[in-house]
């Protein structure tokens, strides 16, 4: 996806301004149009609040039509017809373009269940979710009333639309979109950074397979040179984070038992504010280890 500075997409023709931004919000050009209208734009976070109270201020009939332009998470025939590329990318970032069959019957029960109480498409912002937390919002959602689900649609597809904007336009001030997932080692036993650790990030999956998105190794600090998920939202959902300390030690000449007493350690938590900063970190013995959420 190329991206447009700000400044540049002040001073573009309306329909050039229009052409840019017609697609972050799903088959809704009038959304950009209206923005189109409200131009200059102090800031990135000005032109999603006129993208916001566009929708806000349109007629309900309007509102419904945009939230049924939106497609079916995970359904098999929408995507053989073709999802558009935001769309597509924003599913297979929650893993809903390789779900097992059980999933995939949990998802049409859920997709069916859902449009058959309130008439609509369920619509939540995938890329804050993993397979597991939109099951779960799913279900949650199923036992709300027909405004309410209008309401949260709306707020979705507001969601979705500050990520794909975030994207695409470059400014001086920053959306809150963002998350970080980090971690660091520690060797209590040496009293300092643990280098060279082998990480594995796992998203843990109750229905289908769980999948390692992330390996690395700490470096001098102790630390990962990257954030283990950072520059997107943390989706909601279940961890592991492991991490493989005998080898550590045994590089070291440090006395272990056969086999060792810690070989790959095991950190399991959940994630639920995704765009917060969740540091996960490892103090560790030969014997023992703990952690805690640090900043």
């Amino acid at each position: 996806m190329s991206q447009i500075a700000l400044s540049d997409l002040n001073a573009a023709s309306f329909d050039d301004f229009v052409a840019v931004l017609e697609n972050v919000v799903e088959y809704s050009p009038w959304i950009a149009q209206e923005a189109a209208a409200r131009r200059p734009f102090a800031g990135i976070n000005p032109l999603l609040d006129a993208i916001k109270a566009a929708i806000a201020s349109a007629e309900p009939e309007v509102q419904l039509a945009l939230i049924r332009a939106h497609p079916d998470l995970a359904n098999k025939t929408q995507r053989a017809a073709g999802l558009t590329p935001d769309s597509s990318a924003e599913q297979n970032s929650a893993g809903l373009d390789r779900l097992s069959d059980t999933e995939y019957a949990a998802f049409e029960r859920a997709n069916n269940a859902y449009r058959e109480k309130f008439g609509i498409p369920y619509i939540v912002c995938a890329r804050r979710h993993t397979k597991d937390s939109i099951l779960q919002d799913f279900e949650a959602r199923l036992q709300n009333i027909a405004k309410t689900e209008t309401r949260r649609a709306l707020e979705e597809i507001s969601r979705i639309a500050a990520l794909r904007l975030d994207q695409l336009v470059i400014a001086d001030d920053k959306l809150k979109v963002h998350g970080r997932l980090s971690t660091h080692v520690l060797d209590n036993h040496a009293g300092k950074p643990a280098p060279g650790i082998a990480v594995e990030l796992i998203e843990l999956a109750s229905l289908g397979e769980s999948r390692v998105i992330a390996r690395t190794l700490t470096n001098v600090d102790g630390r990962t040179d990257q954030p283990l998920i950072g520059g997107r939202p943390l989706p909601i959902g279940r961890y592991e984070l492991r991490f493989s300390v005998a080898k550590y030690y045994a590089e070291r000449n440090v006395q272990l038992s056969d086999p060792p007493f810690l070989d790959d350690i095991p950190l399991r938590f959940a994630i639920s504010e995704p765009e917060s900063h969740y540091h996960v970190p490892l103090l560790v013995t030969p014997w023992s280890y703990s952690t805690y959420r640090g900043s």
